[in-house]
């Protein structure tokens, strides 16, 4: 019996250690709130929906070390209709993201369903974290969605600052590898309150060789007092598109409770009177780490453009203003 607690005592270091070198974490998102929308070219609607201020979601994500500064990882994100009990994304089963990888001391290699890098840029300086009736993304153009299916992504290490990411999507269109494919990447800086990306994507059309183009400059600065994000956005295709975007937005914190606010510029040269432009305000105020109170009201002004939604708009016609009220909870 003596002999063998020499024996345990080993195979329980063991399991400790092989316990520390793999980690898996659940986490996810919960967010419920009271959305009221309506306009002048549609009718108007109050109605529960599911992830105003963040998508809700379960996720799973997990990491090994392999050794010599080298790691495996993945993501497993599923987004969640709350209202419903559905799925989110079309009813996709992991639509949020879904990607295997390798990290080391050379930078992060991810392969699968992935965030695009504009929108990356994007919501690290919209005040509203592009969420709530005064999301970015209801004037700035991502025309094929804000994430790529079959996609590379390689994110460089941070050297003095800077870093990069380039990403590659597959179109998987047999016999012609550019249908399909987009390409995207970003150089950034960021150190102490200050950030700065440029970031880009190409997009292309499966059907007439077309491709949409944007290039994005965006940033933003912490004053201690309130945060400052701005960012400048050109989107062109060959046909139909040519329009730039412009937001300026600021956040003010104090206390549990912080303030938001952002205006938009929207001009379309691809149409005769396509411009538009969106103010937008909002309040958070946090009960705890994990769990926040939200509001938040936004509107588009000369909606004669490809922009007539407000914040999560669905079945409501082309509403063009939006109150939202809700909670959220993080875990």
């Amino acid at each position: 019996m003596k002999k063998s607690l020499p024996l345990l005592a080993l195979l329980s270091i063991a399991a400790g250690v092989a316990h520390a070198q793999t980690a898996l974490t659940v986490y996810g998102i919960a967010d419920v709130g009271v959305v009221r929308e309506y306009g002048r070219f549609g009718p108007s609607i109050t109605k529960l929906d599911s992830g105003l201020q963040s998508g809700s979601r379960l996720g799973f994500k997990g990491t090994e070390d392999l050794g010599s500064g080298m790691k495996a990882l993945f993501v497993l994100e599923t987004g969640l209709q709350m209202d419903t009990g559905g799925f989110a994304q079309g009813g996709l089963a992991f639509g949020r993201q879904s990607y295997v990888g390798l990290d080391g001391s050379y930078g992060t290699l991810t392969l699968g369903r992935q965030n695009q890098s504009q929108f990356i840029a994007l919501d690290a300086i919209d005040p509203f974290g592009t969420g709530l009736a005064g999301t970015s993304t209801n004037l700035f153009a991502f025309p094929k969605g804000i994430r790529n299916n079959n996609m590379i992504m390689y994110a460089s290490p941070t050297i003095s600052g800077f870093s990069g990411e380039v990403q590659y999507a597959f179109g998987e269109v047999a016999g012609n590898a550019s249908a399909g494919r987009n390409i995207g990447g970003a150089l950034g800086y960021a150190a102490g309150p200050l950030q700065v990306k440029l970031s880009y994507e190409k997009e292309n059309f499966v059907v007439n060789g077309d491709s949409n183009r944007m290039t994005m400059l965006s940033g933003g600065y912490d004053f201690t007092v309130a945060q400052l994000g701005v960012a400048y956005q050109t989107a062109k295709n060959d046909s139909t598109r040519d329009e730039t975007n412009a937001l300026i937005g600021v956040t003010v914190p104090f206390g549990a409770s912080a303030v938001m606010a952002s205006y938009i510029r929207h001009k379309d040269r691809a149409l005769s009177s396509g411009n538009a432009n969106q103010i937008a305000v909002g309040y958070t105020y946090a009960l705890s780490k994990r769990t926040n109170l939200y509001s938040s009201y936004a509107r588009i002004g000369d909606t004669n453009s490809r922009a007539l939604f407000v914040g999560n708009a669905t079945g409501g016609g082309s509403n063009n203003t939006a109150f939202n009220v809700g909670i959220r909870h993080k875990f």
